[in-house]
């Protein structure tokens, strides 16, 4: 079909082999190194984020197949169906590589032109093979290419031939066909009016493109992407509501915590919350003191496993019932035991960790029980030990748990320091039980709890944690 032209344009001139064949190759490096961006974003289907660059390498990718099989029709020209069909696995520009559809790139683009002086239609083999039509059958004409067209879509297309014909506007539009075989398919349709010597519109010529496959590609990505936005606005909100019950539930850190006992044996307290090294993982892990009506105190830590607003609503639950049992007399063993057996039987069952400890401020006693959890640590005259924790496994790991109880006298001017298994980073073998305990100097010459807990926040604050941590600091008055 020759190249149509308005009479006030030139035509332009072809491109030179060489200026294509550079174009060629760097159309084909392009394209190996986009697939390799797609091999290297994996193949998680959980990974929204995954998903969406994956839509989007493989949107690039088609377009680039696209793009080299219409440089090897500048080159070659477009073969005939027989020739083309001879070798489909051939790179030479025709057909893409093994990453390509099965059928040849170039039977996807096909060409058409309506001679409005003699009626005569003139359709490509390719275009037959696109509207899914039988080779030699007769060509549509305009009036009749609609009816092979979705109902939808059937006004557009009317629109368009109308404004080529009578206002020689060129065309530049897409809609979808419904093929025999039952398929459908999206077509992009450019054309233009083609002058006689008198201005009047002669003929009508068209290049038709199958883009149904590129048009699902982005649709993928526009549905990944979707997707990706969709889940960051839910995690975003997770995150605040996840922080807000955190910072709702725990005594604040920002100052010591009070216990009003005025007596001989009293406790400096403070406390304080390090969050993970991924600000994103807000966890179950919580600190707790609190003055009971016999007049001992309630201290403890603990930590539910996993991130997230039902985990912070978990530790809030079990914050609440630890609390509840304390306020009623029950015993750390016991109420370690109830703990147990709370989570065991929960709508949500989880495993947790925790140490429960009252301290009877008159005989200067600390009763404590854990469950999972690492022990207390005493600092007294400048040096550390970590206590031997009494029995007892995770919370909610098996039912019907028992825990035992220990005891630990303390001297005026010694120092409680409870803390969470998150605080050092996990490559240190002891769980930072090591570095705590050489810190047992500075606390000696600390003025108070919350001199003791600055430090140990110099000294942990600027690991790169895994999880979040929570440490607490009890010291006995002289």
């Amino acid at each position: 079909m020759p190249s149509p032209l308005f009479a006030d344009r030139p035509a332009a001139q072809p491109p030179e082999r060489g200026t294509v064949d550079a174009l060629i190759t760097q159309t084909r490096r392009l394209r190996t190194e986009v697939d390799a961006v797609r091999r290297d974003t994996g193949q998680d289907e959980t990974d929204p984020q995954g998903r969406w660059y994956r839509a989007l390498c493989e949107l690039a990718l088609h377009q680039l197949d696209d793009i080299d099989g219409h440089f090897g029709q500048l080159r070659h020209g477009a073969p005939a169906r027989e020739e083309a069909s001879k070798d489909p696995g051939r790179t030479d520009g025709l057909v893409p590589g093994p990453a390509a559809p099965q059928e040849s790139l170039l039977s996807r683009v096909g060409s058409a032109e309506w001679n409005l002086l003699t009626d005569e239609v003139t359709w490509s083999a390719e275009l037959y093979d696109i509207l899914g039509r039988a080779p030699g059958s007769p060509a549509l004409s305009l009036d009749e290419l609609p009816s092979v067209v979705c109902a939808e879509d059937q006004a557009q297309l009317t629109a368009m031939v109308t404004d080529c014909l009578i206002e020689g506007r060129p065309i530049d539009g897409e809609f979808r066909i419904a093929r025999p075989d039952g398929g459908t398919r999206t077509v992009h349709m450019m054309g233009e009016p083609v002058l006689d010597a008198g201005g009047g519109t002669a003929s009508m010529w068209a290049v038709l493109r199958d883009v149904s496959e590129l048009r699902r590609t982005q649709l993928a990505v526009r549905e990944s992407q979707e997707s990706l936005q969709r889940r960051q606005h839910t995690a975003h909100a997770e995150h605040r509501l996840a922080v807000e019950l955190q910072e709702a539930v725990l005594p604040p850190w920002q100052s010591p915590l009070q216990v009003p006992v005025d007596t001989s044996g009293a406790l400096d307290l403070a406390a304080h919350y390090l969050p993970s090294a991924s600000a994103t993982l807000i966890g179950g892990d919580w600190y707790d003191a609190l003055e009971l009506p016999d007049g001992e105190t309630l201290l403890s830590v603990g930590d539910l496993t996993g991130h997230g607003v039902s985990v912070t609503s978990g530790m809030a639950m079990v914050l609440g019932a630890l609390r509840g049992m304390a306020f009623s007399g029950v015993r750390p063993g016991p109420l370690l035991g109830w703990l147990n057996q709370m989570l065991d039987t929960s709508a949500q069952p989880a495993l947790g960790s925790a140490v429960c400890c009252r301290y009877h401020p008159g005989r200067r006693t600390l009763s404590w029980a854990q469950a999972g959890h690492p022990a207390p640590m005493v600092f007294r005259d400048g040096v550390g030990r970590e206590l031997t924790p009494p029995a007892g496994v995770l919370l909610g790991a098996a039912s019907g748990s028992s825990y035992e109880q220990a005891e630990e006298q303390l001297e005026p001017g010694d120092l409680v320091l409870l803390h969470t298994d998150g605080l050092a980073p996990r490559h240190l073998d002891d769980g930072g039980i090591g570095r705590l305990l050489d810190l047992a100097p500075r606390f000696a010459e600390a003025g108070s709890a919350q001199d003791c807990v600055r430090a140990v926040v110099e000294e942990f604050g600027d690991s790169e944690r895994a999880d979040d941590a929570c440490v607490l600091v009890a010291r006995v008055s002289s």
